[in-house]
């Protein structure tokens, strides 16, 4: 078997080895049992229980997690109450309309104890808990959508923010007109917000205004001055070294970097059959993303399959039929989307509103990494394949007392000679030159094998080629017999 085949055939195997390896783990709690307090005890008796959880990051995928499972376990412990100790400055609307949803679909009462800072998505959260509290010199508002540079984006996200959070003031009967200030600019509310500026509460401000039942130093004030229980036993939410990884592993930024590196891997394997390395490194970020999703119950068996399907389908195309067509292009197809679907909780092919939205930011994180990772890897090969600095040695020395030759001055006067490419060239391949055969690389990137070349230039011990004209080189080729 040839070092290409070998390597090829590695890949194939260690995807599905990986998905074999991640239904083994599928066996270990796969979020771990969150531990309770130190100070806490549980006793036979019937006591009554305050879980609490914190919200003091970006609003993001893994803080989505946190919240499920948090209530997940709030459930399990039969808690009285769920309070969330919230210090954030916002983050993704998506995610935090799923834990706002979560929330208000809550059969427990959930408070908020809002430790300096609910701003934009942090707020949409704060209105959707049944009451909220808030330290002295806190802010709660500031829910304009904008994007990664903090400009505002257009009225269409803007409108459905609105509906968001005037939605859900009314739902906890809140002021839905002051809402929807904490949204839109242009939103005015005599006496409490001016025409062209977004609302932004203070702790005493909103405490005047219906957005917050209380101040508080910390949530144990919250607990004890502010709710009906007496005594109760406090839970709070401990992650386990696992639920932190997964967290870390899931979030969209290192999402998209292992995405870049599977993609980057199936690249540089395209451009030099044989090499082990790329095909490893593909193989080993494809377990690290995968993992993660399908312990969390995300990426399911048919969504992992048709991502492997997609490498076979792509092998396929490359190394089985010269071109690229309909293979390579429903390989890279059923890729993409096995990448985008493992990050949605869907059921099959359904979705709820929240998980098209989610659905849709994955797509985009999926589009915007594989592309990164193409252009990256593009100009990072012809760095390599050019790089007058990169050098290779070897300690034995090849001496021409015992037959070895350099074929420097022999390739450097092939410079204008034609041939024909042997293989694909994507850009590196082999190209035949008076039946003679030598390693070359397109000048375009791609050459279909059978097709004539022409020899431009040999630079670092290596030759480049270019497609010419084929009657050209049928003339030249009679004019040597």
């Amino acid at each position: 078997m040839t070092t290409t085949g070998r390597i090829n055939t590695s890949v194939l195997f260690l995807l599905p080895t990986a998905l074999f390896l991640m239904s083994l783990l599928s066996y270990f709690p796969a979020n771990g049992q969150n531990e309770t307090s130190s100070d806490t005890v549980l006793t036979p008796e019937k006591r009554e229980t305050v879980y609490v959880f914190e919200i003091r990051e970006e609003i993001a995928k893994p803080v989505w997690r946190k919240t499920q499972m948090a209530f997940d376990e709030a459930i399990e412990t039969k808690s009285s109450l769920i309070l969330i100790h919230m210090n954030t400055y916002g983050g993704q609307v998506d995610f935090a309309d799923s834990i706002r949803t979560r929330i208000l679909q809550s059969t427990i009462p959930v408070y908020v104890f809002i430790d300096n800072n609910a701003a934009s998505a942090g707020a949409l959260i704060s209105i959707a808990c049944d009451s909220i509290y808030m330290r002295p010199g806190g802010n709660i508002g500031a829910a304009t959508v904008v994007n990664q540079s903090a400009e505002q984006l257009p009225d269409k996200y803007q409108s459905y923010m609105r509906a968001m959070m005037r939605s859900t003031a009314e739902t906890n009967g809140r002021d839905p007109q002051i809402a929807q200030a904490m949204v839109d600019p242009d939103v005015e509310v005599e006496g409490i917000s001016e025409k062209g500026k977004v609302l932004t509460f203070t702790t005493q401000e909103a405490l005047d205004n219906g957005f917050c039942e209380g101040i508080a130093n910390n949530y144990q004030e919250v607990i004890k001055n502010f709710t009906p229980l007496q005594n109760p036993e406090i839970v709070v939410q401990k992650l386990t070294l696992l639920d932190k990884l997964i967290g870390i592993l899931i979030s969209p930024a290192i999402s998209g970097l292992l995405i870049m590196v599977i993609i980057g891997g199936i690249y540089f394997e395209l451009q030099s059959p044989g090499i082990g390395f790329p095909s490893i490194a593909a193989a080993t970020a494809a377990l690290i993303y995968f993992a993660p999703l399908y312990l969390e119950g995300l990426a399911a068996h048919w969504e992992i399959a048709i991502f492997i399907v997609g490498i076979i389908l792509v092998m396929v195309e490359i190394f089985a039929l010269p071109g690229f067509g309909v293979a390579g292009i429903s390989g890279i197809l059923l890729i993409m989307l096995g990448l985008s679907f493992s990050m949605v909780g869907n059921v099959g092919f359904s979705f709820s509103a929240e998980q098209i939205e989610i659905l849709f930011t994955s797509i985009m994180v999926v589009l915007i990494a594989t592309t990164t990772s193409v252009v990256l890897s593009f100009f990072l090969t012809k760095k390599i394949l050019t790089s007058k600095n990169l050098h290779f040695a070897l300690n034995t020395v090849l001496d021409k007392n015992e037959g070895f030759t350099s074929s420097e001055n022999i390739q450097s006067e092939l410079i204008g000679s034609t041939g024909i490419a042997r293989t694909v060239l994507r850009p590196g391949g082999k190209i035949e030159i008076n039946q003679v055969v030598y390693d070359a690389v397109a000048e375009t990137t791609f050459i279909e094998k059978g097709t004539p070349v022409v020899v431009t230039r040999y630079v670092n011990a290596q030759l480049f080629v270019k497609k010419t004209n084929q009657n050209r080189l049928n003339t030249e080729e009679k004019s040597e017999h």
